[in-house]
Parts: structure tokens; sequence; C-alpha cells
């Protein structure tokens, strides 16, 4: 699908790789839906650096992980907007989830986003993309779809079921709706990395550095343009899932 023209909405789009694959879409000539839960100036910038761009913008404040809001959300953008294209399914959360627990919390809130908010919002979009015959959904996941994650457990299985369901709506969709994930790995620290852990996170990698946002968003377009791929994932890691082997055998 070629981006100019059509109608882009990135999921948590205000801040981070989502703004970044925002603008990505944007300057690949399409329109764009910023969605927001409580960065509002994020977004309104977001949304701005979009329009500098030569495309139109809007913002949406929504809690996509409610269901009961996400269907009158996208009625609303196809009202004020126009028919959604491309959905790019990139919000996230991760917080620790150790195991045993008594606090169900962290657990519940992570599928929640993770898991059915991406469900929630292909299954709003698709009716309008069937109708019009074609539309593209991209779910972003990260390593920890193929392996655990010590004291990451909900952030694991989520991600897991995000590829999944990947597959799942390639299949059930087709084909109109062609559906892909991409799976990032050292692109962003968290907040939380110290220098050390940044450095030891790169050796992880074949190439020995961090991507960038960029690389993810590039990524992205590349999976929105490429018309004969579905129920594909693309790591952009740089090698660190096979990096463990990079010293030693067995």
């Amino acid at each position: 699908m070629d981006p100019k023209g059509k109608i882009a909405f990135v999921t948590a789009s205000a801040r981070r790789i989502g703004r970044v694959t925002t603008l990505a879409l944007a300057a690949a000539g399409a329109n764009v839906v910023i969605n927001y839960r409580t960065s509002a100036d994020e977004a309104e910038a977001t949304a701005d650096d979009a329009r500098a761009l030569g495309v139109e913008a809007m913002t949406v404040q929504l809690d996509v992980s409610d269901y009961r809001n996400v269907g009158a959300a996208i009625t609303k953008i196809d009202q004020d907007f126009g028919p959604i294209d491309i959905l790019v399914n990139n919000a996230s959360l991760f917080k620790q989830a150790p195991l045993p627990t008594t606090d169900f919390s962290v657990w519940h809130n992570t599928i929640d986003v993770i898991v059915h908010t991406p469900f929630y919002c292909a299954n709003a979009v698709a009716p309008q993309m069937m109708q019009k015959g074609a539309g593209v959904i991209i779910n972003i996941i990260d390593l920890s779809a193929w392996e655990a994650w010590p004291g990451y457990a909900a952030h694991s299985v989520a991600k897991a079921a995000l590829l999944a369901l990947t597959r799942q709506l390639a299949l059930e969709l087709a084909p109109a709706i062609r559906v892909n994930a991409v799976a990032p790995g050292p692109v962003l620290p968290p907040h939380h990395y110290t220098e050390e852990m940044i450095a030891r996170t790169a050796d992880k990698t074949l190439l020995g550095r961090w991507g960038t946002p960029e690389d993810v968003a590039e990524t992205v377009l590349f999976l929105v343009k490429s018309n004969y791929i579905t129920g594909e994932f693309i790591t952009v890691d740089g090698g660190e899932r096979h990096g463990h082997r990079k010293y030693e055998a067995g």
C-alpha cells in the first residue's frame, strides 16, 4: 500500500517509538491520527510536526484498552477525518510482574494493553478496511515473544500472545487486510537503564550497538508498502536474538 493520501492511526503515538513511526508515515504522505491517554502536549507537538510535513493530523485522547470507548473513537475518526487505512498497534506496558504473586494488577493491566488493545482496535477498523478492499495492520511486539524474561512474566506472555494474534488476524482478515508484526530489540533504553546496562545490552547484539526508533519506523513503512507479505514478523534487533552465541557454542 502506498501511504500517500492514506489515513494512519498509531496507538500511543505522542512519544517515543509511536511518535517516530507517526512522523515517518507522515513523511511518506499519510495523514495521521495521534493517540494519547495523558500526554496531551506531546500529542499536539507530534501533530504540529506532522502538519509541517504537508499532511493532515488530528489527536485523539483515548484509553485504547477500554473496549467501550474504542469503537466510538474509531467511528468519530471516520466521521471527522476519514476511514483508517493503516493501523499500527504500538501501545505497550513494561512493568515487572514476578512470580508467584498475590497482586494481579500488573498482570491484568499488561494483558489489557498489549493483547486486548490490538484486538479491540483491529476489530473496530476491520469492517471499514474490508469494505474498501484494502488495509494494513502492524503490531509492535518484541523479543520477549520468543523467550521468557525474568521478572517480566506478564510482558513476555502478552507479547507472545500478540504474535499469535498477528497470525490469526492475517488468516481471518485476508485477502483484503494484511497483518504483520515488527519486533524491536534495543532501540530506546528504558528510563531506569544505567550506562552499564546500556553497554551490556549493546554487547548482546551481533552489531555491538543500539538501534534507533527510526529503524523501527522504517520497517513499519516497509511492511505497509510490501503488498505480498502477511502473517509475518521482522525483528529489528541488531541480531540480539542470536547474540548469545557470539562467544562460544553450546
